[in-house]
């Protein structure tokens, strides 16, 4: 196919989501569902009693996936109604069959159930992608649980940490949005046929008041269209309140990733540790030297959208008039849509990224070798204390040592507090004594031990439960 240079062309589909998530949002698959859905309802229909045949459900079933696009987008510019136009030329496809169509129904019987089952099957592919990000971090954490870095509080440095216990950080957040992912699956609800306002007026006409027939329709839709309900009650269309809760876990995704990528974006201005770059990768148009963190960037950008994005389906939850107005429809099929697509664009990024990390041992032993000293005031204290020196007094003495050690740095010298404190004779303490005391790993507390106990317990049974959906791997376009 010839790119389009003379219209606008969203990015998301030249540049971000991937193709199975933009095949979830096509026409084809919506098109197609639609034809699932009238093919569910004349079967339930005709088990049920109403005048519907088996051969009319079995040429209904012949032409699920042959839509002819032509006769129904022509019938469109005559009717100006979709849903309609598509009946119709679903008719001309099937005419045993054309007067048994959409028996009974509105519009959004399939309309909304088509947009649940999209959101469910949307759901489910952000769910591997979580898991593989997850999967990609954990063997990062294992591999670097026991490298101490400097961590940091304010964006100042503090008492360490280790590589792998603040990739922990990462997965916990992750593991949370996986928690919303599946509870979404499992508690979305089909709209069913509830008819024109939600009173299923319609069906009761169809089938002589039998309301056990009618409550038996929709348990025969749900169940052939893989879902295990419908909603209990709406008005002509399920509640929006669906579309904003299922955007706010998207939000959620988004809010966790655009913290990792911020992360990694200060750890590459450290020069500790880098997102992959590829060997003929140019950095700056201008600056031939630069490697920009242009993976995390975009995951920061689109992220931002997202969130942002999220608020759309919360406005329209919030202003449908009673049984339902149509203020919904334009902005729904946007936002949902380009809420999954961008989500999708972020997961690709992170896969990406967690896959191929790159680690500079020696610059995180620099960095944090350049502060430890003053870190390690407290354990020297201690130790001055043993040899018979004054708490109080040995206190101020550190704090009067330590500043005049970072001035000394911030002037371009080097830190020469060990020597400050040797030279001390409060202290009680001989260089060699300090040195002892300047070792990273007496510093990270727990971090190697929290970090096992975190992937054993949590991380690995949940990646070994869903391990027919890992091994997933993400090319990235320009």
């Amino acid at each position: 196919m010839s790119k389009n240079y003379n219209s606008y062309e969203s990015p998301f589909c030249t540049r971000y989501a991937s193709p199975e998530m933009q095949f979830i949002f096509s026409a084809d698959k919506k098109f197609t569902t639609w034809r699932k859905l009238w093919v569910a309802l004349a079967r339930a229909e005709m088990k049920l009693g109403l005048p519907v045949t088996e051969e009319q459900v079995r040429e209904l079933e012949a032409h699920i996936d042959d839509i002819n696009y032509d006769v129904a987008e022509k019938r469109e510019r005559e009717v100006r109604h979709d849903v309609m136009s598509h009946v119709y030329a679903y008719g001309q496809q099937c005419p045993k069959a054309a007067g048994i169509i959409h028996l009974g129904a509105t519009s959004c019987y399939v309309g909304d159930n088509t947009d649940i089952i999209i959101m469910r099957d949307a759901l489910r592919l952000v769910k591997k992608k979580l898991l593989n990000v997850v999967d990609n971090l954990a063997k990062f954490a294992e591999q670097y649980k026991s490298m101490p870095c400097l961590a940091y509080t304010h964006l100042q440095p503090a008492q360490p940490t280790t590589v792998g216990k603040r990739a922990t950080l990462w997965i916990n957040e992750l593991l949370m949005d996986l928690e919303e992912v599946e509870y979404r699956i499992d508690n979305l609800k089909l709209l069913g046929q509830k008819g024109t306002t939600g009173t299923q007026a319609s069906f009761k006409e169809l089938f002589g008041g039998d309301l056990a027939k009618i409550k038996r329709l929709e348990e025969m839709i749900a169940e052939e269209m893989g879902f295990t309900a419908c909603v209990p009650v709406s008005g002509q269309t399920y509640s929006r309140k669906i579309d904003s809760q299922v955007l706010a876990t998207l939000s959620g995704i988004a809010q966790t990733c655009s913290k990792f990528s911020n992360d990694m974006r200060l750890l590459q201005n450290f020069e500790e540790m880098a997102e992959p770059f590829e060997k003929n990768q140019i950095g700056s148009s201008a600056m031939p030297y630069k490697r920009n963190p242009m993976r995390s960037e975009r995951i920061t950008s689109l992220a931002r959208y997202v969130m942002i994005d999220s608020l759309n389906p919360a406005f329209t939850a919030g202003t449908q008039w009673f049984e339902r107005t149509l203020d919904d429809s334009a902005n729904k099929r946007v936002s949902v849509a380009e809420g999954f697509l961008a989500v999708d664009a972020i997961l690709n990024i992170m896969m990406n990224v967690t896959d191929g990390i790159e680690v500079y041992p020696e610059m995180i032993k620099r960095r944090l070798m350049a502060k430890l000293p003053f870190m390690a005031t407290e354990n020297i204290m201690m130790r001055a204390v043993e040899n018979g020196g004054n708490r109080q007094e040995l206190h101020e003495r550190l704090r009067v040592h330590s500043q005049a050690a970072a001035l000394l740095i911030k002037q371009g010298g080097e830190c020469d507090l060990p020597e400050r404190i040797a030279g001390d004779s409060a202290f009680k303490v001989t260089k060699d004594e300090i040195e002892e005391l300047l070792v990273p790993d007496l510093y990270v507390g727990c971090a190697p031990e929290q970090t096992e106990e975190f992937l054993a317990a949590l991380v690995k049974p949940l990646l070994e439960k869903n391990k027919e959906l890992l091994g997933e791997k993400a090319e990235l376009s320009v």
